[in-house]
C-alpha cells in the first residue's frame, strides 16, 4: 500500500514479510503439484474458505451501519459461483450461472422474510448480500478458472496463478516503498489519504517487472507485448480494486476489514488481501481466452 510519510514501518513490514513467506511457500508448493488429481479441489477448499471469510468481513462492515446482510446465503451464492467455475469444464456445464442466481435470489430475498430481523433496512441488506457474493464469488471463481486450464505447457493452470500472484505482488510491494518515500501527489484523498500517484506509478513498475520475471522463468510463451500488455492491464485492475475496497472500508469507517476479527498478521483481513487479486483474476483470464485462445 502507498504511504506519503518518508519512513516505513519496519516492525509491521517484518510482520507483513513473514506471514507473506509463509502464505508463499503454501500457494507455491500447491502450484508446483498443479497437475496433481487432487490439486484442482484443494484449490477449490482454500477459494471456498477466502469466500466464506470475505464475506463475513462485509456482513461485519455493513453491520457497522446498522444493516443486516445474510452470512449465510451469501456465502452459498458464492460458493454456487465457485462450483459453476469448477464443474464447467469441457464443454460441460452442470451449474450453470442462470440456476445459482434463481436458487440464489429465492433464498436471498425470500429467506430474509423469515430470519432477517431488520426488514426495515432489507433493500440496502439484501443488496449487500448479493455484493459479497457476486465480488468474492466472481473474483475468486476466475482463480479456480485460471488454475485449471491446459495448455501445451505442464502445469498450465498453476504457471497463470503463479504469474497472478507475482505481477500483483510485485506491484504492492514496489507502490508501498515508492509511495513511503516519494509520495506527495494525493491520488484518491476521499478514498485513502495515504496513496499517492508516485505509488500507483511505482506499482505500475512493479507489475511489468513481476510480469517479465514470468515471462523469462514459468510462461516463455509470452511475447514482449504480453508482459507490458499484462503488467499494465492486471496493475491497473489491481489498483483499481484496491481502492474500491477502500472506498467500502471508508463508509463503514473501519481501517481493516477484518473488524478486529480473524486476520492475517500484518495485512488485515481477507478483503484486504485479494481486493487486487479480485479484480485482476477476471482481466487475467480474459486476456489468455481472448488473445490466446484459452476456454
Amino acid at each position: 500500500m502507498e504511504r506519503t510519510t518518508p519512513k516505513v514501518d519496519t516492525k509491521n513490514m517484518t510482520v507483513r514479510v513473514t506471514t507473506a513467506l509463509v502464505f508463499g511457500a503454501f500457494f507455491f508448493s500447491l502450484l508446483w503439484f498443479g497437475d496433481q488429481p487432487w490439486a484442482p479441489w484443494t484449490y477449490l477448499v482454500v477459494m471456498s474458505m477466502a469466500i466464506l471469510m470475505g464475506v463475513r468481513e462485509m456482513t461485519l462492515m455493513a453491520q457497522v451501519r446498522g444493516f443486516n446482510p445474510s452470512l449465510a446465503t451469501g456465502t452459498l451464492v458464492g460458493w454456487g459461483i465457485l462450483a459453476h467455475f469448477f464443474l464447467a469444464t469441457g464443454g460441460q456445464d452442470p451449474l450453470p450461472l442462470w440456476l445459482v442466481f434463481a436458487t440464489g435470489g429465492l433464498a436471498i430475498h425470500f429467506g430474509a422474510l423469515f430470519f432477517d430481523s431488520k426488514l426495515e433496512e432489507a433493500l440496502p441488506s439484501q443488496a449487500i448480500t448479493w455484493l459479497g457474493a457476486l465480488y468474492l464469488g466472481f473474483g475468486l471463481g476466475f482463480q479456480q478458472k485460471l488454475f485449471m486450464l491446459q495448455g501445451s505447457l505442464p502445469k498450465t493452470g498453476s504457471r497463470f496463478i503463479l504469474a497472478l500472484f507475482i505481477i500483483t505482488w510485485f506491484g504492492d510491494t514496489a507502490a508501498y516503498f515508492v509511495g513511503s518515500y516519494l509520495g506527495k501527489h494525493k491520488l484518491a484523498r476521499r478514498v485513502s489519504p495515504k496513496k499517492s500517484w508516485e505509488g500507483a506509478l511505482g506499482n505500475l513498475g512493479g507489475n511489468l517487472l513481476g510480469a517479465w520475471l514470468m515471462h523469462a522463468t514459468v510462461c516463455p510463451e509470452w511475447s514482449l507485448v504480453d508482459v507490458v500488455a499484462l503488467g499494465l492491464l492486471l496493475g491497473i485492475a489491481g489498483q483499481l480494486g484496491d481502492l474500491v475496497e477502500s472506498t467500502w472500508k471508508r463508509s463503514a469507517g473501519v481501517k481493516d476489514s477484518c473488524m478486529g476479527g480473524v486476520s492475517i498478521p500484518g495485512h488485515g483481513g481477507v478483503l484486504d488481501r485479494v481486493d487486487s487479486l479480485v479484480f485482476a483474476a477476471p482481466v487475467l483470464y480474459a486476456y489468455v481466452h481472448f488473445v490466446h485462445g484459452f476456454n
